[in-house]
């Protein structure tokens, strides 16, 4: 493809983005498969301009603002162009001249610039300082939230956020070692690294697609952020343990837990959404785990639940969250986010605890985690258990033994997780 045609193929999916507020990869997805004729490399020019995008879009709603241009009152289609202009002559640099080239209006390529546009590039006196949420690329409404969560180091954290996240894998230990399946991976040309955190974990600096290697089709590795391994790790699993993964989604965690009970024991996995545990019945298979038992359930008054009291020495709920901490994968998140959405959330969550608190056995372990960066979904909804459960107490489990695990691509070069640990007590 030209570089005009993959310009306006960014145009396109960021206004099918605006129009139809899915997450950016499902469109992206949808985009290409309709579209076969697009390869490799022109896909892989596309998302990077399209991401870049997502990332930067604080900076390029603020930059045309200032030039009288207004992305958010303009059709999807008129905000995208906007934006990807925006983007491309602050962050890209892309000269003056060059625009009027691709911007040709010819086949496959973007209409002209218009005089709304030519705006973009007009010149105004520098600020000393942006607006926070402009310097850290979020929308304006979570300052308060963000500031409450990082303080003085909200910038940092923040631009953190605007690096690509690296490739993690977790070592599926019911068929090799971390070591063998390192090798396995250099054979194919990769060159992964401990990651320094998890037992199970490898790195990858490379791109490529690790679904189409051997290590991947035979269940030897998953891809699984290493801040995802150490909620695992958190759950402190034994084989011949009864585990409750209540939230078990496509099955991450499910699989490593099954790796640590070392196919002894039991862990039941439920979802409310049957297509999920249909993908997690898949990875299972093809990790060689066979202790787990699938569930579907219809809510958190299911009547499988309300017969499982004190059945579980670890209930693992996962809960739904707002995914601040994978913005890093996920840009287009924090813009499809709202204030009601947080409350909703955090309502749930409590919800959830509260109805796997007497799943847990009498000394057994109650985990509550999020890839949530608020402490509104995270320390609050853990305070406010502890307050309505005396029967619980706290289990520090953070890395330097601090309440909580609180992860953040600045301090650890994850994704944004959170783990609070609960003891049932012994009567």
């Amino acid at each position: 493809m030209k570089e005009g045609a993959r310009l306006q193929s960014v145009i396109d999916i960021l206004a099918l983005h605006g129009a139809d507020k899915k997450p950016l990869d499902q469109i992206s997805y949808g985009y290409f498969k309709t579209r076969r004729y697009i390869g490799s490399k022109d896909r892989q020019a596309i998302a990077a301009y399209v991401y870049g995008v997502m990332r930067h879009r604080a900076s390029c709603d603020w930059w045309a603002l200032e030039r009288g241009v207004s992305p958010l009152l303009m059709a999807p289609l008129e905000a995208a162009r906007v934006r990807l202009c925006t983007y491309l002559w602050i962050f890209e640099k892309l000269p003056r001249e060059k625009f009027g080239i691709l911007f040709s209006g010819e086949k496959y390529a973007p209409s002209k610039i218009s005089d709304k546009e030519r705006a973009i590039f007009e010149k105004i006196p520098e600020l000393q300082t942006l607006a926070p949420w402009v310097e850290g690329e979020f929308p304006e409404w979570l300052l308060p939230f963000l500031k409450r969560r990082f303080g003085e180091n909200l910038k940092a954290e923040m631009q953190a956020f605007l690096d690509q996240a690296p490739l993690d894998l977790r070592v599926n230990t019911l068929k090799v070692s971390r070591e063998e399946a390192r090798k396995n991976l250099e054979h194919t040309g990769l060159s992964p690294v401990l990651t320094p955190l998890s037992p199970w974990g490898l790195r990858c600096k490379e791109r490529e697609n690790i679904t189409q290697t051997t290590a991947f089709q035979e269940g030897l590795v998953e891809v699984q952020d290493e801040g995802s391994q150490l909620i695992v790790n958190v759950v402190e699993a034994k084989p011949g343990q009864t585990i409750l993964d209540l939230c078990a989604g496509a099955g991450g965690k499910t699989l490593a837990l099954a790796a640590l009970l070392q196919n002894k024991g039991r862990i039941v996995a439920t979802d409310t959404a049957l297509w999920r545990l249909k993908r997690t019945k898949e990875r299972l298979k093809r990790a060689g785990a066979f202790n787990v038992e699938l569930r579907e359930i219809s809510g958190l008054h299911d009547k499988w639940l309300k017969r499982q009291s004190e059945r579980f020495d670890r209930v693992l709920v996962d809960a739904p969250c707002s995914g601040s901490g994978t913005w890093r994968r996920n840009p287009d998140q924090k813009w499809n986010t709202t204030v009601e959405d947080i409350k909703e959330l955090t309502a749930l969550q409590k919800n959830l605890l509260e109805a796997a608190a007497p799943l847990v056995k009498p000394g057994g372990f109650l985990i509550y985690a999020t890839c949530s960066l608020l402490c509104e979904e995270n320390e609050d909804v853990a305070a406010a258990f502890l307050e309505a459960h005396p029967s619980f107490s706290l289990i520090p489990c953070g890395l330097e033994k601090t309440p909580f695990l609180s992860l953040s691509p600045l301090q650890n070069n994850t994704d944004g997780f959170f783990a609070a640990k609960f003891e049932k007590i012994r009567e």
